[in-house]
């Protein structure tokens, strides 16, 4: 008789039944480093439930069906999630240390963004009617901020909290407490919790040569204020009236008139004869110095459909700081879709001067990768089946599916050798979004260069397109050099950046 095939969690084919009793050994190993994060072998063990249930073809990955399929009474694995004791933020800290030791990257990426759960009723913590992504208009729903990480081979999800809603959760502390919300979980807009995500990232040892995010994240000044201070570099999608100068305004750093009366001002501050900042939609239809620069055209890559094609220029503006007083140079990168163009996105990026817009458009375009996760892990793994409504159980529940998600990208990395390459063909869509499941292999960085050009060496430092920003530009000159128009410039998926 034939051996049996057996579907990897993740994969999109079959494999051999000695493939698929490789998994229980390796997963039992990978979940000792979690040891400690409890105080009794029972809950312990109760982690091994979970994780299976979650990692089988279980049409659905709630308690229930999980409990029944490893024959543990439901009421004990709903009691794992809600009344045992056992440390979910030292098993997040512990993943974050694991992937910071085994998966470095000189090219990483870290991406932040958030997923919606829809759910019935209002006795689900932090349930309320708002915006989800997951149906694409106002559902009840909960909504959860996530962190996830990418390399030019791996990828997985690092972090997961759930949004405190401010009206009808955080100013009705009676149903906090009913829904078992602790009294120093309070309202903080989304940004602040991904800021604390990325920063708990980084102490645990990971770094991101990149963020990239979109304008819910992009378009809070504060947000970009502290990853700068973070030293952290981004390149960040903004909204239409996102405000910048093209020129960097005079600042006025004393008094010039004598016998000045009234209240003393404060110095430095900008001279009264400038430009006011203007949104980046107005930069682009109007600004002199934008129009003098060309479009350049990028292939990014092929789908089923055709090429996928872009048109992006950018030049040199800055920000508002806290004080009201201009910043540091930023990049403002205007990109679209050729066969979309009246859809024009808009992104800032704190990238060092010398950047290419090839590498500043490729991380721009790397964020549908976190979109991957969460649909693997819906998909794959029942993120979005939890029945749960307390809110102890919904965040470990998270954390738990996180812990699942990096054993099933390490085990389909090992089981596909470790070599990249498609398990499927692109979408209907020509987009890989949808075809290719966890660990599939679909390339991220591969060698960027003008058609015209040599090729470039793998990982290549990022090449100067003959732009300077207004300090090292001669008199008179824009931001940034003018680029020769030529052969349309050839952007390969996996070069710089996880796309």
């Amino acid at each position: 008789m034939a051996p049996s095939r057996n579907r990897i969690p993740g994969g999109r084919q079959g494999v051999d039944a000695d493939t698929v009793l490789k998994l229980k050994p390796a997963l039992t190993n990978y979940l000792h480093e979690f040891d400690d994060c409890f105080g009794r072998v029972t809950a312990r063990r109760h982690l091994d439930t979970y994780v299976l249930g979650q990692l089988g073809d279980l049409p659905r990955k709630s308690v229930e069906p999980i409990a029944d399929a490893a024959g543990t009474p439901p009421r004990t694995l709903q009691e794992f999630l809600s009344l045992y004791r056992w440390d979910e933020s030292a098993m997040r800290d512990r993943l974050q240390q694991r992937v910071a030791k085994r998966h470095p990257h000189e090219h990483s990426v870290g991406i932040l963004d958030e997923t919606s759960f829809v759910k019935k009723g209002r006795k689900t913590a932090c349930v309320q009617r708002q915006h989800c992504g997951t149906v694409g208009k106002t559902e009840n729903c909960v909504v959860s901020v996530h962190l996830g990480y990418a390399t030019p081979v791996f990828h997985t999800l690092l972090d997961g909290e759930v949004y405190l809603p401010k009206e009808t959760w955080h100013e009705d502390r009676a149903r906090c407490r009913e829904a078992e919300i602790p009294d120093d979980v309070v309202y903080r807009p989304k940004w602040q919790i991904g800021l604390e995500q990325i920063r708990r990232a980084r102490a645990n040892g990971l770094r991101f040569a990149w963020m990239t995010f979109d304008e819910g994240y992009g378009g809070k000044p504060p947000f970009l204020r502290e990853l700068s201070q973070l030293g952290q570099n981004y390149v960040g999608e903004v909204p239409v009236n996102f405000t910048v100068w093209t020129r960097s305004p005079a600042i006025l750093y004393r008094e010039h008139a004598r016998n000045r009366q009234g209240r003393p001002r404060k110095f430095p501050r900008l001279k009264v004869r400038n430009n006011p900042p203007v949104p980046v939609r107005n930069v682009a239809s109007y600004s002199p110095l934008f129009r003098r620069e060309d479009w350049q055209t990028y292939h990014v890559k092929d789908g089923c459909n055709g090429p996928h094609v872009w048109r992006a220029k950018r030049i040199a503006v800055w920000l508002r700081g806290e004080d009201g007083l201009p910043g540091a140079p930023h990049h403002l990168l205007v990109a679209y879709n050729v066969l979309e163009p009246e859809k024009v996105k808009y992104f800032i990026s704190n990238a060092p001067r010398n950047t290419s817009v090839e590498k500043l458009l490729l991380v721009a375009l790397s964020r549908w990768k976190i979109e991957r996760m969460f649909e693997d892990g819906k998909g794959e793994l029942g993120m979005d089946h939890f029945e749960v409504r307390r809110f102890p159980s919904i965040q470990r529940h998270l954390i738990v599916s996180c812990v699942s998600y990096l054993f099933l990208t390490e085990f389909h990395e090992v089981h596909r050798g470790g070599k990249a390459g498609p398990d499927d063909p692109p979408s209907s869509h020509g987009d890989p979004l949808s075809g290719a499941g966890v660990g599939s292999g679909w390339t991220m960085f591969a060698e960027t260069r003008r058609e015209d050009q040599p090729a470039l060496a793998p990982y290549a430092s990022p090449q100067c397109q003959g732009r300077a920003f207004a300090s090292e530009a001669s008199p008179g000159s824009t931001p940034f050099a003018r680029v020769v128009p030529g052969s349309p410039s050839h952007v390969s998926m996996d070069a710089f950046v996880a796309l």
